[in-house]
């Protein structure tokens, strides 16, 4: 990313160039970033092409202002990042399921990031509900923060679980990879019936106050821990939320498609 395009990433967030790497300026963008780019994935249930390098991440989330899902979300953060100094490391994680299996290799990206003059920190805006604050890669205990009680902990295998208020979140792999390391797990969210991506859809931001979410037709927006849920009538209202809450202007209304199962079975 050259100057312009940098400066053009921070006013999509709404943030100011640093003036050096620092683990307060990691902290301000990581916000900043999380109240500003959606976490969505319309583009699986639109035809749109997902393309893993920095220059079509970064024209995705800036120059159409749009969100993504974790690949998207944390690659073009990742690119902001390196423009403004820091040092960042691309980790593939394997998200944990319900019953507490992780998921496929690639199954989601993370960032270890180095500042300045804080250490390293386990930078995150892709995952849906997560911290709010880069968490500290090295702390072993608690660590508070808006989104919930977080810790890391190693495995074993030398890799680092990590959890939300006592839940297993997802299991990191610590050695660095590279963008393209993570097409096939892109390739599998977007296609797989299996993946919870190709089952739904949903648009979710966080707010000042808490955090406003687009699934279908159901908007639901939580202030101060209090939900409040809206069913969409008509399809100008769902394109209309779209570009109320999360600035996605939309020529169509996507839809969750249907699948097919490898045993031949369709979902929807």
């Amino acid at each position: 990313m050259d100057s312009d395009q940098t400066d053009a990433y921070l006013r999509r967030i709404g943030a100011e160039r640093p003036a050096a790497p620092t683990t307060r300026a990691l902290r301000d963008l990581h916000l900043a970033h999380l109240r500003a780019v959606p976490f969505e994935n319309l583009s699986i249930h639109l035809d749109e092409d997902i393309e893993l390098t920095d220059d079509s991440l970064v024209a995705k989330v800036v120059g159409a202002r749009r969100g993504g899902f974790c690949y998207e979300l944390n690659g073009a953060f990742a690119a902001l990042l390196t423009a403004l100094g820091f040092e960042v490391t691309l980790l593939q994680a394997r998200v944990y399921d319900a019953s507490g299996r992780p998921g496929i290799p690639y199954d989601h990206l993370a960032l270890r990031v180095r500042t300045c003059d804080g250490g390293d920190r386990l930078a995150d805006v892709g995952f849906g509900t997560h911290s709010h604050f880069p968490l500290v890669f090295g702390e072993r205990g608690d660590q508070s923060d808006p989104g919930g009680t977080f810790r890391i902990t190693e495995t074993p295998e030398g890799d680092l679980d990590v959890s939300r208020d006592g839940k297993a979140q997802y299991v990191v792999d610590q050695r660095p990879r590279v963008l393209g390391d993570f097409t096939s797990g892109a390739w599998w969210h977007r296609t797989s019936p299996r993946s919870h991506f190709t089952q739904s859809l949903v648009c979710s931001l966080l707010t000042g106050t808490g955090r406003v979410t687009l699934s279908g037709r159901t908007l639901t927006t939580t202030t101060a821990g209090e939900r409040h849920t809206v069913e969409l009538a008509t399809d100008a209202d769902v394109l209309d939320a779209y570009a109320t809450h999360f600035g996605i202007t939309l020529k169509q209304v996507p839809r969750v498609k249907k699948t097919v199962s490898p045993g031949g079975a369709g979902t929807s």
